[in-house]
């Protein structure tokens, strides 16, 4: 047995761990490892799966490990506490009516060192196996650890790119180790993915088990609606999306539509299309997938995990996070927080939260010490739409999350954020406005000093900046009333000639040159 491989993809056990079989069946093989060792180099891989099997029938015959589990508490539950459920229940709320969080069994995951826990998440990297393939569910073990993986649904989301911001970082900010995880490199263009493959492949297993779902819903400022049509419509499973009307972009709205979603247009904020998906989902049975439902937040926390992989295990300094629900700053802590209680990482880094000063009701609660009752708001407009959210319902979440790791919150004008955004696309980039929230964050606590030059920084990039492509036009056009869109840089217009182009010319390269000069 010592030399049997776990995955086709180099995954493995410790070579001298007891093991025993479950008999084979259409769900997953299982196999028990209880001993607590630092694992054996990798067995030579399996051979390629059969010509008249596929990813999902090779995945039937691979053995899992065995006795993990999760399941529903309430969140912040006192140590006392023995109210929980099964995750195959369809629950949101505890008895109090306070959120739920979904437990791990930490013993049954201790039994495998850091070291172990760290071998088996990079022996799958840029692999196809299935599931293995998607940065969430190569983690799987610490996600839905019960889940057939014939039950999954994937687009192998994750993996995203997390790439040295050299020149802002140095030129804009003295700062030689800035990154930015782009999670908008992901399946729909936006970090939903993480949250949504996790959400929709448990609907798909309550479906198989003849629970009463008809179908998903959430209500979405954009890139919610875009994950959850996108992963319903590879399921097969109706998705129902209520949206602000006239308050997303094109590019966001059409997304939904494209993959089949029943689209209602509502003629309020996001907090009152949230208020009428949970009416609708306590009266009906659709399946509520906004952030209120903890699943979301056990395939977001895999990005936090994705990081330490990408720095080879290293802890950086600080992790910036646009927040408006505010599910995600959480799900950042719970996936530093597993790495260090399991004994992959010694630490976990400082949190920063950003938001919009249009939509800033955890910034304004921060400033108070967190001391006063927390008072929801009246959002205002912001480019950065999708945090665009004055009653988020994971408040209670982020300020738990930003008390255990010594984090910030931190705000960006509409000013701000978007003359950041045009300063980062000026060296390369091409980011969302909400990301420009994030750089505005940071070029804040770097101008005050509290983020130093050294230190390792990661602004997480949360959409794609081709959702967002209207607002750059605005911007670079200088028609945003009362924004004086100082980095615009719109196109010039010349005649079809070869002295006018040259006349033209001439002047910008002087212009460029007497820049760099100075």
């Amino acid at each position: 047995m010592a030399s049997f491989s776990l995955l086709h993809s180099a995954t493995y056990f410790p070579s001298h761990s007891k093991t025993s079989f479950k008999p084979h069946s259409t769900a997953s093989s299982t196999v028990r490892c209880t001993s607590q060792t630092t694992p054996s180099p990798a067995a030579p891989p399996q051979k390629h799966r059969r010509s008249d099997e596929n990813i999902r029938d090779e995945a039937r015959r691979r053995p899992q490990l065995q006795n993990l589990s999760a399941r529903y508490v309430p969140f912040d539950a006192p140590p006392l506490s023995t109210e929980s459920y099964s995750l195959d229940e369809i629950v949101y709320r505890s008895q109090s009516g306070g959120l739920l969080d979904v437990q791990h069994d930490f013993a049954a995951l201790k039994r495998y060192d850091g070291a172990f826990w760290r071998n088996l998440f990079d022996s799958r990297v840029g692999k196809t196996t299935w599931p293995y393939g998607s940065g969430v569910w190569s983690k799987k073990e610490w996600v839905l650890p019960e889940i057939d993986d014939d039950d999954i649904i994937s687009a192998f989301e994750g993996n995203s790119n997390l790439f040295w911001a050299e020149r802002f970082g140095k030129q804009y900010l003295q700062m030689n180790d800035l990154w930015v995880k782009h999670c908008g490199i992901s399946h729909t263009g936006s970090f939903k993915d993480l949250g949504m493959t996790v959400l929709v492949s448990q609907v798909n297993r309550l479906r198989k088990m003849n629970k009463p779902v008809v179908g998903v819903g959430c209500a979405s400022t954009g890139d919610t609606s875009a994950a959850l049509s996108a992963y319903c419509a590879a399921a097969g499973i109706p998705s129902i999306v209520f949206l602000p009307a006239d308050k997303i972009s094109t590019a966001q709205l059409v997304q939904p539509i494209a993959n089949g979603a029943f689209v209602l247009s509502l003629d309020t904020d996001f907090d009152g299309c949230m208020h009428l998906i949970r009416e609708v989902t306590a009266e009906l049975p659709i399946y509520l997938a906004n952030s209120l439902n903890s699943l979301r937040l056990e395939g977001q926390k895999t990005a936090a995990i994705e990081i330490l992989q990408q720095f080879n295990w290293e802890v950086p300094d600080w992790v910036i996070v646009p927040g408006g629900n505010l599910g995600n700053i959480y799900a950042f802590y719970k996936g530093f927080h597993m790495c260090k209680e399991l004994g992959l990482v010694d630490r976990i880094p400082r949190l920063v939260c950003a938001q919009a000063a249009n939509a800033n009701p955890l910034y304004l609660h921060y400033k108070s010490g967190f001391d006063q009752d927390f008072n929801p708001m009246k959002a205002d407009t912001t480019f950065a739409s999708a945090i665009q959210i004055g009653d988020p319902v994971s408040i209670d979440r982020a300020v738990y999350a930003l008390k255990k790791s010594n984090g910030i919150v931190e705000e960006a004008t509409e000013e701000e954020l978007m003359d950041a955004t045009a300063l980062a696309d000026s060296t390369g980039m091409f980011i969302c406005p909400h990301t420009g929230v994030a750089l505005t964050a940071l070029m804040k606590l770097r101008e005050s000093g509290v983020i130093e030059a050294n230190d390792r920084t990661v602004v997480v990039s949360t959409a794609h900046g081709l959702k967002f492509t209207q607002s750059k036009i605005e911007y670079h056009s200088k028609n945003i009333q009362e924004m004086a869109c100082r980095l615009a840089n719109p196109p010039v217009k010349v005649k079809a000639e070869f002295g006018s182009v040259m006349d033209v010319l001439k002047e910008y390269l002087k212009n460029n040159e007497s820049k760099n000069v100075d």
